[in-house]
Formats: C-alpha cells, structure tokens, sequence
C-alpha cells in the first residue's frame, strides 16, 4: 500500500499561534527538576506535536519557522537549556518537510555556526548540524533518502549502508501484560498494512523531486498518482535519484554542482509523461511524505540471549542476496559454539586443551571411525592395505585450532583508538586506563579518522541498572571472542541507547549532594537526565509512561508511541556519552572455589550478611552514642589509588571496621561528574584525632580484602542474579579491551622468545619480573 497525502489531506492548518503554544510546552523551564510531572510530560508532548504537523507540508513549513525564531530567541537569552530540545526538534521536522525555502537554511545554519562558541556539548551538536544543513542547503532531500534508505535496506549501490534497530528489555520489569503491549507497539506496523520495499522507493523519490523543484516546479499529487501507477518501474527511478543525490553530494563537496536541478527536472518529466509535463510544471500542493519507523525487533533478555550470535544473524541475511534460512543444526555449525561455552567469565585462555590425543586409533570404542579409502579396482588394494596403518596412526579426528595473530589484536586496537583515543586499551570509548582529564569525555571529538562500516547495529536496552549490567558484561565478552576470532568488528558500526524504565512508577531522586542510594533502580537514567534536558523530557519520560501502557491501550497498542519515541531517539541522540566498565576480580574463602572474573558498569555493593539486619539499629543508635559504630562490623584492609583533578594520583592503604560498602561508577550531581569510582562506608566512619578514614574515596584502583573470618556478599550492579557469597577480598579496576590484552600477551610472548635467543641466562628473571 502506497499512500502520499496532499495539502486538502487528513491535517487541517494550524495556525502559528497554535505551533507556538505547543512549543512552549515542550522547552524546559529553569525551575523544572528531574521528576517534575510537566517535565515528564513534555516527551508526550513533542510527540503530539510532530503528528499534528505531519501529512500537511504547510504545517511542516510553519513548524520550522517558528522553531527557528525560537531557537534565536533563545541564542540571545543564553537561555542553553532550551537550544538543545529546540534544535533537535527544529532538524527533525527540517528532515521531513517537503520543501525549504534558501533563506530558511541560511538561517539555521547561521545560528548553528554560532553554537560553535558554546561549551560542550553545545559546540559538538552545532558542529554536527551545521555540516548536515550545509549538506541538505547543497542538496536538499539527501538527509531523508539517506536516512530511509539505510533503515530500510533498500538495495543501491550508491549507498550501500544498512541499518537494524534491536530493543532488548528486561523480563523482570515487562513482565505479563506491559510485555505484551511494547512488543506489540515495537513489532507492529505503523501503517494500517505493511509498507513494502517499492513503497519506499516511491516515498524516496517524492521527497526529493519535491524538496529539490519545490511547488513552483512540481505538482506533488500528479507526482505522487505517477509513481504509484509505475509498479516495478520505480524501482530504475529510485536508482536515477540515488545516483543524482550521491553525485551531487561528491560534486558539493568540491566546490562544484549545479546539474542536479536541471537533472531532477528530466526525471520529473519522465515520470509525470510528456503530455503533461508542461501543466505538471505549473504550482500545486505538495505531498507530505513521513518518515516510517525503521525495522525493529524486540527481544526479551533471557539467560539463553547473545548479542554475538544476534547481530552475526542479521549481518549474513543482510549481506547475502537469497535470504537467510538455515535450521538450528546448520545454524550452530555455521555461526560456531555458544558464547558462553567460547568464553567462561571466570577465565582467559587464548587455545583449546584437548581430553584425548586427537588420533582416530585412541578414540574410544564405538566411536565413529573416519571415512576409509575406496577401492575401484584390484590394483588398488595392495595400495589400501599398505597405507591403511600409516592413515591409522596419522589420521585426527576433525577439528581446527584459532591461533590469536598480531593482526587481529591490532585491528581491535585501531577499532578501540578510532572511537576513543585518550584511553589506553579502551574499546569503544567505554575502558582503559586514565587518559588525560578525569571529567567524562562527551560528545565524537576522535582524531582518528574512524573506517566506514556498511552495516550500523542500534541496540536499545529498556530497563534499570540491572540490564545495563549485563549489556556490559555481554559487549565485553563480545569484545573478547572478537579477540579471538575476528568477524563483526570491522563489519558493523555498534551505537548503545538506554530507556530507563523500573517497576515502580513513582519517581525516586537522591537528594542532591549525596552518593547516589541503592534505592535509585536507574542512577544511569538519571544521570543523562540530569547532563542533557533533552534526554530528560523526551526519553526519561517513556520510564513514566511505559508502565500505564498496558491501562491506556489495553490489549494492542495503536498509536505506536513507544516506537515513535524510539526512532526519534536513535536519530537525534548523535553525541554519545562514555562510560567505563571496570573489572572484579572475586577471591573467595578456603581453597575449594577458584578466583571470579567479573565486570560492572553502576554499582557494586559489599557487606556482612549476619550485620544487614542490625544496620539501621545501628545507624539510630550512633545519633545518640557517637561511638557505637566501632563495634560493628567486620575489620577490612583497604589498598586503593586516591585520584585527583591535578592527576597527582596517591597510593593508599588503611584498616577500617565496616559493616559493608558501596562502590558507585555513575556521579549524583553535576559537581561530583567525574569519571572515577566513589566508594562510601554504609556507617560513618569512626571519627577521632587519630583516624584518617575519608567519607568518599575516590578511586579507579581498589583493593578490599577481609582481615576477619567474616565473608562478604558482593551484588554486581543491583542484580540478585549476580550475587556471590563467601567472598574474601575484591580487587577493582578499569576494564581493559581484550584486544589490548592479546597485543599485550603476543607482544611479552615475542619478546621472551628474543631473550632465550640472545640471552639464555636472563630468562628466568624476566618471567619472575613479567609475572609480578
């Protein structure tokens, strides 16, 4: 089904005193806070405002003249915390309007080139929408074909990017009916039937024949009857328009162009017919033609769940021409075994080890024998017995070994560097050691130019603290078995987004100048909400909404509101934030259980089980006796790194008696925002003239170890699924790529070859000196 709607279509006009009052409604105000109920309320809001506009390109034009003096009126206000929602608001309707007058770019791109004074991430967002009006002033309507064009999958080979939105949510918080809502609102189509890969084509070409010609020079509903009378011909139109738009783009770029107006024209006349060519030429409305949805998949996040296996899916049925159908056998043979059986948590080996020598004569009985030779004729058969105990003792059972080269490591590393080049053994921005300023980095500032990749994953986590955990600790172990075997790293481009949603529907905020509280299920959430206002109002809003989804539509969701919101999100959230994993190491009592491997992203808690239940008494008792804290809990040994802004990092150790301790990654405020670790006592330390014990301690490196018998319980990012009893000591610390850790083993693994060759005496000591 093919639908393009006229001016005389389903939108009446509204009129710029209308346009006006619904904008006001979605900026900030400087008294909103966080959880504010306007401040969740204006996601829904911008949202209505969109779908009022849309299927009426005198709207659209409307939207965008009133965005663009508010956003001026706002420049001159140095009111900032109302250019971003506006500026992202004012491009996402420049992207879907039909036509564009000159003057009207001129102006944006004037007030975005002025952003570039601005502080981060200001400058960073003007910088990237300057380039990107500059480009549609240059070539109107490229932004929109590119833009459907990837999310859709359309074949060219102009423009050969490809695009897969995949939301993963956590069963604990959609569970029952809510699930059954998002993914109905998620999967569904957004138009009344299926729109097919023709009907885009269609879409392509009316948007840009529209944007480039304008209504002076093109009739939208002569145009829009044409193409949906061509059939399959539109498909060798769609590709004439790919290529005019790519080309001219490359000729922009140079200093050159100017053919693609006269250009489009032919096109134009080719499609409408020459008979009506000349009345076609005269003004009439213009079609609106929206952006659809891109293709979503929505999956919940069971036990079972591998992002691995997921995106290498999708990159062998997009990338080959007959679509993907293999059964679950040949599936598992193609894509190799499990992740989880490729790369255990708790340990880090490059080889297989195998439990039999691999020779087909010490297989056990019954084993299945190798296939022998076939005889064709009488001659052969002295042939057969001759070779037949030589094939016996060489012949191995199949199999294959992946050694780790030094190209793979290297390939990784460049792939860490193009993203994040301050970080020492950092992989995608996210870990490494301390590069440079503590403060978080914000925004794509990489001096390395980053390699195209032709395909473009959007993971979409929905959830609380407790799934974004895990996601790190996935992406992790999908980092590690690329450092093993080599396959999506240099294919597809990786973007995370993170909705926060818990059960709970009230809000709960911290209260400022404290530690972020175990009791906060989504610190992550609100710390976006706190840096950007514009995640706050129209993504943070969704953690409100989405639980009453299943109240207001019950059943089947038929607004498509949440996949609304979603493609919204993915296509103007550019400037990404970068937060660090850090890795645990977990030693546990007695000899019996072996050191765990872990990593987290938020938080990590450690405390007593038999003294949880005692705290609060405590905590109420230390009110009235200042020392009646010393006698609780256990005596730990505490050997950290105190990190400063000056980077005059100092080592440190000391005893303390605690009950428990909370170590939190994400900043309560925007005065604590620095990218360190803050760990806190869950008692005020005990306070005397001879005690040095800090309240915070910042750190990146720690080590916490019990003196005591007493064990701890150590929970991973607020999820009981990660909880481990009998621990002894932790030790914490800055994540680092595995590709940096194979670079580092290959590179030690050379190194002590040359000294056995060069110096055979000294080889005892290196290793001793390499181990420590």
């Amino acid at each position: 089904m093919f639908s393009m709607e006229a001016t005389d279509g389903c939108s009446p006009k509204v009129s710029d005193q209308d346009l006006y009052r619904s904008i006001q409604g979605v900026l900030p105000r400087e008294c909103d806070t966080p959880q504010a109920a306007d401040c969740i309320k204006k996601g829904m809001l911008r949202w209505t405002l969109h779908k009022k506009v849309q299927n009426n390109p005198e709207n659209s034009l409307s939207l965008v003249r009133v965005l663009i003096k508010e956003l001026e009126k706002a420049e001159r206000r140095n009111a900032r915390k109302c250019i971003l929602p506006l500026l992202h608001t004012l491009m996402y309707a420049i992207i879907q309007t039909a036509y564009i007058p000159d003057e009207l770019y001129k102006q944006v791109y004037d007030v975005c080139k002025r952003l570039l004074t601005h502080p981060q991430p200001y400058c960073s967002v003007g910088l990237s929408c300057s380039q990107q009006i500059k480009m549609e002033r240059s070539t109107p309507g490229v932004t929109y074909q590119r833009m459907l064009t990837a999310e859709q999958s359309l074949k060219n080979e102009y423009y050969p990017f490809q695009e897969r939105v995949f939301v993963l949510a956590d069963p604990d918080v959609f569970s029952g009916p809510v699930g059954q809502v998002l993914c109905s609102d998620i999967e569904t189509p957004s138009s009344r039937e299926p729109l097919e890969p023709l009907d885009h084509m269609r879409c392509v070409v009316q948007h840009v024949l529209q944007a480039v010609l304008g209504a002076e020079h093109c009739h939208g509903r002569k145009l829009a009857r044409a193409l949906s009378d061509m059939g399959q011909d539109v498909e060798s139109y769609f590709q004439e328009v790919m290529a005019t738009v790519e080309q001219s783009v490359e000729e922009a770029s140079r200093g050159e162009g100017g053919a693609l107006r006269g250009r489009l024209q032919q096109l134009y006349s080719e499609i409408v017919g020459e008979i009506d060519a000349a009345e076609s030429f005269s003004s009439g409305p213009l079609c609106d033609c929206p952006l659809p949805n891109p293709e979503m998949s929505f999956n919940m996040w069971t036990e079972s769940f591998d992002i691995w296996r997921m995106l290498s899916k999708w990159f062998r049925s997009s990338s080959m021409s007959e679509p993907f159908s293999l059964s679950q056998e040949q599936d598992d043979l193609e894509l190799g075994e499990s992740l989880n059986d490729l790369l255990p948590a708790d340990i880090t080996r490059f080889s297989y080890m195998s439990n039999d020598s691999g020779i087909e004569r010490d297989l056990p009985p019954g084993a299945e024998p190798s296939p022998s030779l076939e005889s064709t004729g009488p001659g052969n058969s002295w042939e057969h017995c001759k070779s037949e105990p030589e094939s016996s003792r060489l012949s191995r059972a199949g199999g294959f070994r992946i050694k780790p080269s030094m190209k793979t490591s290297m390939v990784l590393l460049q792939d860490s560097l193009e993203d994040h080049p301050n970080t020492i053994g950092g992989g995608n921005g996210r870990r490494g050691e301390r590069g440079g300023a503590l403060q978080r980095r914000v925004g794509s500032t990489s001096s390395f130019p980053k390699q195209p990749r032709h395909f473009t994953a959007r993971i979409v986590a929905i959830g609380d603290d407790r799934i974004l955990g895990r996601l790190a600790k996935e992406y992790y172990l999908f980092r590690k078995r690329e450092a093993r075997r080599l396959f999506l790293t240099m294919k597809i481009n990786l973007q995370f987004y993170y909705i926060p949603v818990h059960n709970t529907t009230s809000p709960i905020s911290p209260s400022k100048g404290h530690l972020l509280k175990p009791s906060d299920p989504c610190s992550l959430g609100s710390y976006l909400s706190m840096v950007d206002p514009w995640y706050n109002s129209n993504i943070r809003s969704l953690g409100y909404m989405i639980p009453e989804m299943q109240q207001t539509n019950p059943g089947r969701s038929k607004d498509h509101f949440v996949s609304d919101v979603i493609s919204y999100y993915i296509r103007m959230g550019q400037q990404p934030v970068y937060f660090t994993i850090y890795f645990v190491k977990i030693t546990f009592t007695g000899d019996k259980r072996d050191a765990v491997e872990e990593v987290f992203l938020t938080h990590l808690e450690m405390e007593v089980p038999e003294l949880s239940h005692i705290t609060a008494l405590v905590k109420e008792a230390s009110k009235q006796k200042k020392n009646s804290a010393e006698a609780v809990g256990t005596v730990v040994s505490l050997n950290y790194r105190k990190v400063t802004l000056s980077g005059r990092d100092v080592d440190k150790g000391l005893s303390v008696r605690t009950s428990g301790v909370q170590i939190n990654a994400i900043p309560s405020s925007e005065a604590e925002d620095l990218n360190c670790l803050t760990m806190t006592f869950k008692e005020s330390p005990a306070k005397s003239k001879h005690s040095n014990v800090e309240s915070k301690i910042r750190t990146r490196n720690i080590r916490i170890r019990s003196i005591e018998s007493r064990a701890f319980c150590v929970t991973l990012d607020k999820d009981p699924r990660r909880t481990y009893r009998d621990v002894q000591s932790i030790e914490v610390s800055p994540c680092l790529d595995p590709g940096y850790c194979l670079q580092k083993a290959l590179r030690s693994k050379y190194n002590l070859s040359e000294e056995r060759r060069h110096r055979p005496e000294q080889v005892h000591e290196q290793r001793t000196s390499s181990c420590r």
